[in-house]
């Protein structure tokens, strides 16, 4: 549950944009935020702000972005277009946040996209791509040298998003957040279809990986413990997820962990045992075994839920 906006996005702070508004002393040392008033408004609404933004805003001084609410956000797709078509002018930006929404106004899996590959096609200077949202989400393998960060915040992200993403030539890319989620909200990855991610062939500078808020923990980790992208890693995230003590043991029995820095497990189904295991296995590194969970139980059988869902 995503209960607030951003209020600052890659060190900037976040301002929202009104036509007329009269501009920061450095309009370039904010993150823009595009945000229509009304959840029902028509795709004329968010074009003419865009615009507005455009033609007030010096284009050199637009460095960040978010989009928010954009009218109808349960079932038009975010227009990615609209973004793309601004490439020209805009090429000092360097960060977009698409989707920005808190779950008062739209629960995170109905949020609506469609192909987000022309947006990083546009921009080969961008360094961060934060999305929330995965209904109707597409993504074509692309190499983009300039990415540095990449996160998909879902209440269920597609097998095929998976796989692209494992695809894609991302050789700057330092890190690379996944909620998984769960299957009732359109997340059927398998861990098989992290294997792009986990030989890490596309993803040379990965140094933090997140593959979490997973229906299917146990099973990532598993695919963890003898994946080649970890022994390069620094910060390893499989937090908010149905972890149990299954794939705790999967994963300290696999290779070595004790060079990361953190391994985050917040948010998890971990006895009081095997959570100590885990702590005296890895001295030396930050392990956060915060929010631990208990299984809900109807009728004998037990149900463990991610953080993230709806």
């Amino acid at each position: 549950m995503i209960s607030s906006h951003v209020s600052s996005f890659v060190g900037l702070p976040v301002v929202a944009f009104a036509p007329g508004m009269t501009l920061p002393d450095d309009p370039s040392a904010v993150a823009w935020r595009l945000d229509v008033d009304d959840f029902d408004a028509g795709p004329e609404e968010f074009a003419n702000l865009l615009r507005a933004l455009r033609e007030q805003v010096p284009a050199n001084a637009v460095r960040a972005l978010v989009i928010g609410e954009w009218g109808e956000s349960y079932e038009r797709a975010l227009p990615v277009e609209a973004l793309v078509e601004a490439a020209g002018d805009w090429t000092g930006l360097r960060a977009v946040f698409l989707a920005d929404l808190t779950y008062e106004q739209c629960e995170i899996s109905w949020l609506t996209h469609g192909d987000i590959t022309g947006l990083l096609a546009a921009y080969p200077l961008l360094e961060v791509l934060w999305v929330r949202g995965a209904q109707g989400l597409r993504l074509a393998p692309i190499r983009h040298a300039g990415l540095r960060e990449l996160r998909f915040e879902t209440g269920g992200l597609p097998a095929e998003v998976v796989r692209a993403v494992g695809a894609c030539d991302l050789p700057a890319l330092h890190r690379l957040e996944l909620w998984l989620g769960r299957q009732d909200y359109g997340g059927d990855a398998s861990a098989g279809d992290l294997a792009g991610v986990l030989s890490g062939a596309g993803l040379p500078a990965l140094r933090h990986l997140g593959a979490c808020n997973a229906e299917i923990a146990d099973a990532v980790a598993a695919a963890v413990a003898t994946a080649p992208v970890v022994p390069r890693l620094e910060v390893l995230d499989l937090s908010m997820g149905t972890l149990t003590d299954e794939g705790a043991r999967a994963l300290l029995a696999g290779q070595p962990l004790t060079h990361l820095t953190r391994l985050d497990l917040h948010h998890h189904f971990l006895s009081e045992e095997m959570a100590a295991t885990v702590l005296a296995a890895l001295p030396g590194v930050r392990v956060d075994l915060a929010d631990a969970q208990v299984p809900d139980e109807y009728d004998g059988t037990l149900f463990r839920y991610t953080e993230v869902g709806e």
